[in-house]
């Protein structure tokens, strides 16, 4: 099944980790990201939250985004307007790759047991080498 913006719309929680095999870096994300409609195609995408490294440093984390719905397509911006990635919101979906500098990034969604889903980045390259793997959960919506 294909989704839609209507079905992204609102808070979830997020857990990240982080496996980061160039440095050593391991590290758990806990927070939240939050899709705020726009318009009919468009969703914003914010996440906050707390970055906590095996060695006991937490650092806090933020990220915005813009998400275009087109059919069976998902482009995703950076807030400055740069391409950032694309992919098809169904099932097991690859996106496409993305360049930055010398380094590669992959990333693999799944939405096969939604509402909670998953994204999965591989990075690679001279400066980066790491796996960082995210789960979305619906959170309620306050009363």
């Amino acid at each position: 099944m294909t989704r839609t913006p209507e079905d992204f719309v609102g808070r979830w929680s997020l857990q990240r980790t982080i496996r980061d095999q160039l440095n050593g870096q391991h590290g758990a994300l806990a927070g939240n990201a939050t899709f705020t409609q726009v318009d009919a195609t468009r969703l914003t995408y914010d996440e906050t939250g707390t970055l906590t490294l095996e060695n006991g440093v937490h650092l806090e984390a933020t990220r915005q985004y813009l998400w275009t719905f087109s059919p069976d397509l998902v482009t995703v911006t950076f807030s400055d307007g740069g391409l950032f990635h694309q992919f098809v919101p169904s099932d097991h979906a690859i996106g496409t790759d993305h360049p930055c500098g010398g380094d590669f990034y992959k990333v693999r969604y799944d939405f096969t047991t939604w509402p909670r889903w998953t994204a999965v980045w591989t990075v690679t390259g001279p400066r980066k080498n790491y796996v960082s793997t995210s789960i979305y959960a619906p959170m309620p919506s306050p009363p």
